[in-house]
Order: C-alpha cells, then sequence, then structure tokens
C-alpha cells in the first residue's frame, strides 16, 4: 500500500489563509507547489530526515484531511460497531498512519511533475473530485485523484485514489478481515503496533 500511494506526496497540502473561500483545485495546486518548493530547499528533508519530515506533514497535510470522515469509510460497515472510545482511538491511529506513509512518500520526491485537471463542479456542489496526474522520468504518468467534501472549515480531503485505487476502500478490506478475526479493539492495537515500528523517534529511543 505505501508503495502504491507513493505517488501522492506530490500533491501535499498546507495551512493557507482564508482556506474556506479557496476553490478545490486551486487550493491543491498552491499548497502543492509550496511543499514541493520547501522540499527542494531543505537539505535535511532531501537527504530522508524523516523527524523533520513527519513535521512537514504535520503542519501542511493533515490539516486539509476529514480524518473522521476517512476513518468511518475505511471501516466501513464495522464503524458503527465500535463504540465512542473505539472511534476515537481509530481516528487517532489511521491519522497517525497516514503521516508515516505520507512521510515515506515524501522522502522519494525526485522532482516529478504534477499536471492538474479541469476541475468538474457546478455552483453549490459540496462534494467534488480533483484530478491530478504525476509524471516521472522514465514511467508512466500516475493519476492521483482528491475526493473532497466542503466543510465549515474549508474544502477536506476524505479520500484519495492512486491509479485507480482508493485509499479508505484498500485499508477497508485489511480492517473487515481483522476484526472479522479478533474484534475491533486487536485492530486498534495492531494500528498502534505499526505506528510505533513506523516512528523513527521511537526507534531512536529504544537504542
Amino acid at each position: 500500500m505505501i508503495k502504491l500511494l507513493s505517488a501522492i506526496c506530490f500533491s501535499l497540502f498546507t495551512s493557507t489563509a482564508g482556506a474556506q473561500d479557496v476553490a478545490p483545485d486551486v487550493l491543491i495546486k498552491s499548497i502543492s507547489e509550496d511543499v514541493i518548493g520547501i522540499v527542494k530547499q531543505d537539505k535535511d528533508i532531501k537527504a530522508g530526515d524523516r523527524s523533520k519530515i513527519n513535521d512537514l506533514v504535520e503542519a501542511k497535510v493533515l490539516p486539509h484531511f476529514s480524518f473522521g470522515r476517512m476513518t468511518a469509510l475505511a471501516m466501513g460497515r464495522n464503524w458503527p460497531k465500535a463504540n465512542a472510545d473505539q472511534q476515537k482511538a481509530l481516528v487517532v491511529e489511521f491519522r497517525t498512519l497516514l503521516v508515516h506513509t505520507y512521510s515515506g512518500a515524501l522522502s522519494t520526491y525526485k522532482n516529478e511533475v504534477i499536471e492538474f485537471r479541469p476541475l468538474r463542479m457546478a455552483a453549490g456542489d459540496t462534494d467534488v473530485t480533483v484530478r491530478t496526474r504525476v509524471k516521472r522520468p522514465g514511467s508512466e504518468p500516475v493519476g492521483i485523484d482528491y475526493s473532497m467534501e466542503k466543510t465549515p472549515a474549508g474544502w477536506k480531503v476524505y479520500d484519495v485514489v492512486v491509479g485507480g485505487v482508493s485509499l479508505v476502500t484498500n485499508y477497508r478490506e485489511t480492517f473487515n478481515a481483522q476484526i472479522r478475526d479478533s474484534g475491533v479493539d486487536s485492530l486498534i492495537k495492531s494500528l498502534a503496533g505499526k505506528n510505533r515500528s513506523l516512528d523513527p523517534q521511537a526507534g531512536a529511543k529504544s537504542k
């Protein structure tokens, strides 16, 4: 899954003043350019400093994702089966997992070029898809589509489709299988363990 999502990082997001009033495609384009600019100029990030990359993802990516909806979609029919505390824990762990996923993707940036497709959006639409294509020298272009919803805080991403594969659908298959075998608490424990194993700071502390 991480390999599949490696292209996603090239359309990362940053906090933007007045984001509530910015069209979704304009928002993605402007903040993509901002983040790529940071990556190109920061020698530590270019060298693969995962702690610094994680900080960048926390600051620039996460404010523009609807993690509650993403987690509910990834859980599918099992979401209502989780109690309030379990749902809260799932959102936290899924959010952390995506930090590591995007950080790993961002560390592979190699001067890719993003093409932004025309946005199909009617007046009053509150749910749209922003389509992009990432071009890497020597490789076939990869389509990346962002499913976005309009919220009081601005446009938020609730799914990402890379090469025709949905992020939330992909995780849903894994989550459903684990819940079927051992329950919601087991899934939470598994996600927490995976996140600890991917945390560079936790790895440094254990040495």
